[in-house]
């Protein structure tokens, strides 16, 4: 495994727990630090905490502080999720990068440290508003919407692994650890994609399309992103570039084999073929023959056909589609645990080295074995 020999402190409230499961998931040696009481028996906290060990202690005991610093003095990484605001405490991560000189800190708070919302709290719906996501969701009359499951929190939590990995190799190169702030607005942010360069670089300002996009071109044309088909959602546009063309025409040689109606496509050279300059009535030309066509497949039939002829698209999934998905079932994804609630499934490991991937090592709520903390700080390092 890649991290085997990493120690991580896991303290963190639900912004960070996918950082901690992804270290897990490399192999790290996972401590989630929770106080005694903690309602383990949620969904969430199950999926996100599985292949951690548990240790019941509450932060704000001074009883538990010797404890603390046994993991810490051979912690290599420790993420802290503190209130905005907090100052102080056993997990202070300004103390901790002081007095622990290899330690990597990890600081992931909604807003981050600095600014004039430094102080502010927010769960998942101010930060996916805030961080300008829900501004872009929904249809153009409506109201902004946030998605499906919360996302602010694994974007904070994604961002805060690699900002904890960078900071590790860092450390290894240099003997310098380092202090990693993550602010759960700024991911978000980031994860936007095209649209904060589209406001940097033109003025452009995305809005909500509901299943189109805006943008692709000068002449304020939208696309289709999203097509009804037969049992569902279908995601295809008409790209450009190489990889466009050969979508596109992948498309239409699909069509014409099964009998269906060109209209217009069949008389597009797609090697020259500019979406960009496309009006909103030469878009919807293109898009005309290739409604009625997704309308009379299926998601499966759209995945396999894409694969074979190297499409761009995908089906729009369901929770159910997810779970008896054929290719997800021979990877091996899903995972049974030994002392898991019945029933119980969990995602596997997400990463595959030498081609293997790693079983999930502890149940969610594997506590840790009280003695461990003296154990470790016999074994640390000088």
């Amino acid at each position: 495994m890649l991290l085997t020999d990493v120690l991580v402190i896991d303290t963190t409230n639900r912004f960070g727990w996918l950082a901690g499961r992804i270290l897990a998931d490399l192999g790290a040696d996972v401590v989630k630090i929770d106080p005694p009481g903690t309602d383990r028996s949620k969904p969430e906290w199950r999926a996100f905490n599985v292949n951690k060990r548990v240790l019941d202690a509450d932060p704000s005991d001074a009883a538990n502080a010797s404890v603390f610093g046994d993991l810490l003095a051979k912690a290599d990484i420790c993420l802290v999720t503190p209130a905005p605001g907090e100052r102080g405490g056993p997990f202070d991560p300004d103390a901790l990068h002081k007095a622990y000189p290899r330690l990597v800190m990890v600081v992931i708070t909604p807003f981050g440290r600095e600014g004039p919302r430094r102080d502010w709290r927010a769960t998942d719906l101010e930060v996916m508003a805030a961080g300008g996501a829900m501004s872009m969701a929904g249809e153009p009359d409506g109201v902004p919407l946030r998605i499906s499951e919360p996302q602010s929190y694994s974007w904070a939590g994604t961002h805060a692994a690699m900002g904890a990995l960078t900071a590790l190799l860092q450390r290894d190169a240099t003997g310098r650890s380092d202090l990693v702030e993550v602010s759960a607005q700024s991911s978000v942010v980031i994860a936007l994609s095209h649209a904060p360069a589209f406001f940097d670089l033109n003025g452009d300002k995305p809005t909500r399309a509901g299943a189109f996009m805006t943008g692709r071109s000068i002449k304020g044309a939208r696309y289709r992103v999203f097509w009804p088909c037969r049992d569902g959602w279908l995601n295809f546009i008409f790209y450009g570039g190489v990889a466009g063309r050969r979508t596109n025409e992948q498309l239409v040689a699909w069509m014409r084999e099964r009998g269906a109606e060109l209209g217009i496509l069949a008389t597009i050279d797609w090697a020259r073929f500019d979406p960009t300059k496309a009006d909103q009535t030469e878009v919807d030309a293109l898009e005309t023959p290739a409604m009625k066509f997704f309308a009379g497949i299926t998601k499966r039939e759209y995945l396999i056909e894409a694969h074979k002829r190297e499409m761009l698209g995908y089906p729009v999934s369901t929770v159910g589609d997810i779970v008896t998905d054929p290719q997800i079932e021979a990877r091996g994804f899903f995972q049974k645990m030994a002392g898991s609630n019945p029933g119980e499934t969990y995602c596997g490991n997400f990463v595959l080295i030498d081609g293997e991937r790693p079983p999930l090592r502890y149940a969610a709520g594997t506590p840790l074995a009280d003695d461990e903390p003296k154990l470790l700080r016999a074994g640390r390092q000088p």
